[in-house]
């Protein structure tokens, strides 16, 4: 009922710069965007949190990303995006963009797929 797809994700340098990009294709009229969420995976580990953005712009980081990282998102086109600098080799994993939808009086969360990112050392 409401589709996630993520993208921008590649191969880059530490030190350099990647904006990924979290799409959400809505078509109940009932539906509204609460909030749009980037996780990561590394390998081996869990999916941990990386950034968040809800309705009224208010923004969270983890601390491992505040300073390199900024979330915004264009609320017309229902897309967030995460604008990535100054690159770690830890930073590497697949990103997931996750989507808080409200309808009537219930939340429902849905996910992309998840785009790659790697920086090389």
């Amino acid at each position: 009922q409401v589709q996630v797809v993520e993208s921008g994700g590649g191969l880059v340098q530490a030190g350099g710069s990647l904006r990924l990009s979290c799409a959400a294709t809505v078509t109940r009229s009932d539906d509204s965007i609460v909030d749009m969420v980037w996780h990561r995976q590394a390998p081996g580990k869990e999916r941990e949190l990386v950034a968040s953005i809800v309705s009224d712009d208010t923004t969270n980081y983890a601390d491992s990303v505040k300073g390199r990282f900024t979330i915004s998102r264009d609320s017309d086109k229902n897309t967030v995006y995460l604008q990535m600098s100054r690159l770690k080799v830890e930073d590497t994993g697949v990103y997931y963009c996750n989507t808080g939808v409200r309808r009537r009086n219930y939340r429902f969360s849905y996910w992309g797929q998840g785009t790659q990112v790697t920086v090389s050392s």
